[in-house]
């Protein structure tokens, strides 16, 4: 199975507050606004990427090729509320016959006796996210970003490319919302 993913942000909020972040890696006044948002839209970056996230809400597609019939398949991208249903199309047709659980690793359970006609190509579009503004982000995620951020502020110029790693906090954090066991 080969699987494309694709993000759609919603235009216009940041994933954190930009005062906070200033805060946090100690940057005085207005004149740096620019190179503190890039740094903080990078940790979110990092951050949605490694944990397999979405931080605000997006719209998530996924292209499938050539599914081998199972039960179901794991969606990449989480959170997803339980009330939401993803849109499933199976060669161009609209397919209905599959039952959902959101959360933060969401999955589509097929019913397999519908699942019968040719699967080269589907297409699973759904929102993941925790919210339209930054408040709607959970604090131990909004303290990873703005971790993940302080080292890239204060490792601007590293000397060699090992310098700069993921924040101890970020991994721990992020490898909780992706399942892994940290």
């Amino acid at each position: 199975m080969k699987m494309l993913v694709q993000r759609f942000p919603s235009e216009g909020e940041l994933p954190f507050d930009l005062e906070d972040l200033k805060l946090h890696i100690r940057v005085d006044g207005d004149s740096e606004d620019d190179a503190v948002t890039n740094i903080g839209l990078t940790a979110a970056a990092e951050l949605e990427q490694f944990a397999q996230i979405a931080l605000l809400t997006q719209t998530i597609r996924v292209t499938i090729f050539d599914l081998e019939i199972g039960c179901g398949i794991d969606l990449p991208i989480g959170p997803v509320a339980d009330t939401d249903t993803p849109i499933v199309i199976i060669n161009g047709s609209v397919f209905t016959a599959f039952d959902f659980v959101g959360g933060n690793r969401p999955h589509i359970r097929w019913r397999s006796a519908n699942l019968t006609r040719d699967t080269s190509r589907i297409v699973i579009e759904y929102q993941a996210g925790f919210g339209a503004a930054a408040a709607d982000i959970p604090s131990d995620l909004s303290q990873a970003l703005m971790d993940q951020a302080a080292l890239h502020y204060d490792g601007r110029s590293p000397m060699d490319a090992k310098s700069l790693t993921t924040s101890p906090h970020m991994a721990r954090v992020g490898a909780r919302y992706r399942g892994v066991m940290a």
